[in-house]
């Protein structure tokens, strides 16, 4: 049968202590600090992780700000360059329009200048044909000052009445 001393279970309790205090210092303690210093670090790369994340996203953020902002000042400028370009094809053709009216005027003082110049030949060469004309019928030159007088307040009247 068995036997049970004293000393033996006294020297196994003692050897299983004794395993267990000396496991606990130069196994446990190891192993829990490696275990702690592998959470730490498992922690802080979690933490950097999440700090990087929100970096990134707050760089996204400014991104897609600036592009915005960008879009934005390129439709201004475009607008900007429609409407210079407008005021400028409406500068150019007010600036056609006062010159073609500007030769127009002239064109139209020059015509009239002109009839004026032709009327006033005309009327003096049908005075003088007149005069001509006249001498012949009555046969003698009577003063040709006189006759010229008489011929232009004629025309001057017919020009009146037209």
């Amino acid at each position: 049968m068995l036997d049970f001393s004293f000393w033996s279970i006294f020297w196994a309790v003692f050897n299983t202590v004794l395993l267990f205090v000396l496991l606990r210092i130069f196994l446990f303690k190891p192993l829990n600090k490696i275990k702690a210093e592998r959470t730490r670090t498992i922690q802080d790369n979690l933490d950097s992780a999440e700090k990087a994340k929100t970096e990134a996203e707050e760089l996204r953020q400014q991104y897609e700000d600036s592009i915005s902002d960008a879009k934005e000042q390129a439709n201004q400028i475009i607008m900007k360059a429609h409407e210079d370009a407008e005021a400028e094809r409406s500068a150019i053709i007010k600036k056609s329009q006062d010159e073609a009216d500007r030769i127009i005027a002239d064109a139209d003082k020059t015509i009239e200048n002109e009839r004026k110049r032709v009327l006033r030949q005309a009327q003096s060469e049908i005075a003088d044909l007149a005069i001509e004309a006249a001498s012949k019928i009555i046969g003698e030159n009577v003063d040709d000052e006189k006759n010229r007088r008489l011929v232009d307040k004629f025309l001057s009247e017919e020009e009146g009445n037209k």
